[in-house]
């Protein structure tokens, strides 16, 4: 069963879950230089204006980030998510039911027609959780994403049209 998963935006409190979160390997591996001042900067301050970032709750505990940017152009209209979650929340349904829920909120109530996402294209994981809730491959950007290893990694451009999003499962409550 997924548990409970509520979408809020971050507050000072959360600075030190948050800290750990990206210190774990397996997030750090592709979320890498993320140190507790850019954390603060980025997420909990909020400094570009053109970035949503939402904390991930589950059953009340930080699993994870998720972010989002539009255009608002009217001829574009397209969105972009990036999600981060902890590894003891991985397989229980909770960035499915984040990425649905952004993802609605971003057609629905923001009136974009396309979103993107870009995973490095070694992270399967990642990959296939976009699948779940529609995505589709467009395509590789080769040496577009810079590792924590120093040298340039290719991501896998993806993207979603609105009447493709899969909303068969769980979704995330978002709260403003």
């Amino acid at each position: 069963m997924t548990p409970d998963v509520v979408l809020r935006r971050p507050a000072a409190e959360d600075l030190d879950e948050l800290v750990a979160l990206f210190a774990q390997p397996v997030v750090a591996q592709w979320w890498p230089r993320y140190d507790r001042e850019r954390i603060e900067r980025e997420m909990v301050i909020g400094e570009d204006e053109d970035t949503t970032v939402y904390v991930i709750e589950a059953d009340g505990a930080v699993a994870g980030v998720i972010q989002s940017w539009e255009e608002p152009d009217e001829e574009y209209r397209r969105a972009g998510i990036d999600i981060g979650v902890a590894p003891a929340w991985h397989g229980t349904g909770v960035a499915v039911a984040a990425l649905r829920a952004l993802a609605r909120h971003l057609i629905e109530d923001r009136g974009h027609h396309h979103l993107t996402i870009d995973p490095a294209t070694a992270n399967g994981r990642a990959i296939a959780c976009y699948r779940k809730i529609g995505y589709r491959p467009v395509g590789v950007l080769r040496r577009n994403e810079l590792g924590g290893d120093g040298t340039f990694h290719d991501t896998l451009l993806m993207d979603l049209l609105a009447d493709e999003l899969d909303l068969d499962g769980p979704v995330a409550t978002i709260r403003s």
